[in-house]
């Protein structure tokens, strides 16, 4: 599957690198680790959702939901590491990533609003 934009491959590599504290979460905390989960999903399915549609009005709405699941799963992971569940070193790493993501979908979001006008 070829997407057009890069912050679909950001949220990609943020959700593959999740994987290991999904699974040290799973063990401590199996709700928090739930909601982590279905924020990062829903960020990569709604990018490639948005990708998907004509209008940039339908793609700014669906940036705008990835970037909200994106910004959710960067507050799961500081709860996370606030309540000990896992290393906030890696937390650190993981958030600057998810801050990428956010920052381009941010773009795209900007880009289609003026575009659409």
């Amino acid at each position: 599957m070829s997407h057009r934009f890069i912050a679909f491959d950001v949220a990609l590599e943020f959700a593959e690198r999740l994987a290991p504290v999904l699974v040290a979460l799973r063990r401590r905390d199996r709700s928090l680790e739930d909601q982590l989960r279905r924020a990062v999903a829903s960020c990569v399915l709604n990018i490639s959702e948005g990708d998907g549609k004509s209008s940039l009005r339908d793609q700014a709405r669906f940036f705008e939901i990835a970037r909200g699941s994106c910004r959710e799963a960067r507050a799961a992971l500081k709860l996370a590491a606030t309540w000990g569940y896992v290393d906030e070193r890696q937390v650190a790493g993981l958030d600057a990533l998810a801050d990428r993501v956010c920052a381009l979908l941010s773009r795209l979001i900007a880009r289609a609003s003026l575009t659409s006008r």
